[in-house]
């Protein structure tokens, strides 16, 4: 079933997640229907702060990408289809190698039309449990690095605009501004 995606203004998405205890069909379920949702919405990623949900769970999914990073699940490296759309509960995440950094224009589910450089290490360390409650780690780079610590963001309270520079943010304040009017309108109603 697909769900309607929190817009920026909602106070959801500023609360940091509670962690995920039950590993049961419920969270399955939130599972399908949050993989359903991001790719109706043509994203690679969803936060459970994105659906009104401040729990530590999203999801990944980047099968349709152009596989332009590296990574190793579980010290092996499947292939993608083998893994995603991965369900992420209770992800912690460190910058691991250089520590290097990249810039990147990234967008946001919850930001519609909105994009703006955003800058990020470039190689991460992942542990979670997926929806069964088994425990991985992921170590990879590039979109998969970058898309995993915006959705981690997510469920810390942290948004892309909050890690963006002051010269990125001037250039899209009257858009985002825009976005949390049009939010604080709706949730009036």
């Amino acid at each position: 079933m697909t769900l309607e995606i929190v817009q920026y203004g909602d106070d959801v998405l500023l609360e940091k997640g509670k962690p995920i205890e039950n590993f049961d069909e419920e969270l399955k379920l939130l599972f399908e229907d949050m993989v359903e949702t991001m790719i109706e919405a043509n994203g690679i990623g969803l936060a459970a702060q994105q659906i009104g949900k401040a729990i530590q769970f999203c999801v990944v999914d980047l099968r349709d990408c152009e596989i332009d990073f590296e990574y190793k699940l579980d010290g092996t490296t499947p292939p993608v289809d083998l893994f995603m759309p991965m369900g992420m509960c209770n992800p912690k995440v460190e910058f691991i190698k250089d520590k290097k950094t990249t810039s990147y224009e990234e967008g946001c589910l919850s930001f519609a039309h909105i994009r703006g450089d955003v800058e990020r290490p470039d190689w991460i360390r992942c542990e979670y449990q997926d929806v069964d409650g088994t425990p991985h780690v992921i170590e990879c780079n590039g979109l998969l690095g970058r898309c995993i610590q915006h959705e981690v963001d997510h469920l810390n309270g942290v948004l892309f605009i909050d890690r963006m520079k002051k010269k990125a943010i001037k250039k899209i304040q009257l858009a985002i501004n825009q976005c949390k009017v049009k939010t604080l309108q709706r949730l009036k109603r």
